[in-house]
């Protein structure tokens, strides 16, 4: 997001910018540590010191009947799966940022976009916008970088692949809502130029080795003056897709970006994204788990139905 100042010093800022949604509470104390690069910083272990209802306490003891080495193990393979599985679904995307008065508490300005991630007949991706009303945002305006985080880092997936560029420890065991998860803080080990990454906590389902929520923020920071890029906290909520698959489906997040006062100061904004009306695209393509075919096959059934999703987000009152 791209501050427009009085003075049209232009500074660049992430989209997602906020969260002082419950889940995030006590990362909130980053806003201020994002001037700093390496404020990658902002400890992700101090998450859920404020945790909405649905969550229980974190259980720290070992996991039972399998070593943590061989948990990573399992949903790096089952997130690879099925990041390939969700490469062959179409779903509708949209997009809504708020910029909020500080004086009054209302929306001053905003930006819609609804698309639909679908393929041509050859089997190639493609996005139709379907709704765009005219965008009122006054105090900033959207950036190329806005539009890469809502592509691959609200939609987290820890691959196999990408496993080894993180520092995944973990942390504990924890009920939600109705599912066990097992609770992974994740760090990047290393920082590529140019790249950007996540940090925070993953929560992943006992039962089907993948990821169902997270909570954190993007790094790096980059607070130079002219090229400000300020990345706060966010949390995405999965769903179990066709019995089987967890897909990302909301994100919400909500805070203050501090922008130099040059560049016009701070901006407090609200944003969320939804992932909707997921589709399996018929195609050749098959996904293969653990050596077994498992495009057309729903989870195991379990005489304890599973929800089909993790708790809902607190609703905003504006």
């Amino acid at each position: 997001m791209k501050p427009i100042s009085p003075t049209r010093i232009a500074a660049s800022a992430s989209l997602f910018a906020l969260l002082l949604f419950q889940l995030s509470a006590a990362l909130t104390p980053a806003l201020a540590a994002v001037a700093i690069p390496d404020a990658a910083a902002a400890n992700p272990d101090a998450a859920l010191a404020q945790e909405p209802a649905g969550f229980g306490p974190i259980d720290p003891a070992p996991p039972a009947g399998i070593t943590t080495d061989e948990i990573i193990k399992k949903f790096g393979e089952r997130e690879s799966a099925f990041q390939k599985a969700r490469d062959n679904y179409t779903y509708r995307q949209s997009v809504k940022v708020d910029t909020i008065s500080e004086d009054t508490n209302r929306v001053d300005g905003e930006y819609q976009q609804v698309t639909d991630i679908t393929f041509n007949k050859d089997g190639k991706r493609e996005e139709h916008v379907v709704f765009a009303p005219q965008n009122t945002l006054q105090r900033v305006m959207m950036s190329p970088t806005d539009f890469d985080e809502i592509e691959h880092r609200l939609p987290f997936i820890l691959t196999t692949e990408d496993q080894p560029k993180y520092k995944i420890d973990y942390l504990g065991r924890q009920h939600v809502d109705e599912l066990d998860t097992y609770v992974f803080s994740v760090t990047p080990k290393t920082f590529e130029k140019g790249k950007h990454y996540f940090q925070g906590k993953v929560w992943v389902d006992q039962q089907d080795y993948q990821i169902v929520l997270i909570n954190g923020m993007t790094v790096p920071q980059d607070t130079r003056k002219g090229h400000e890029d300020l990345q706060p906290p966010f949390t995405t909520y999965y769903e179990q897709v066709d019995g089987k698959y967890w897909f990302p489906t909301y994100t919400k997040a909500e805070g203050v970006l501090h922008f130099s006062f040059d560049a016009g100061g701070d901006v407090h904004m609200r944003n969320i994204v939804k992932f909707t009306d997921y589709k399996q695209y018929h195609t050749s393509a098959r996904i293969i788990y653990n050596g077994e075919d498992i495009t057309d096959k729903k989870a195991p059934d379990d005489k304890n139905q599973k929800p089909q999703s993790t708790p809902p987000p607190p609703q905003s009152p504006h």
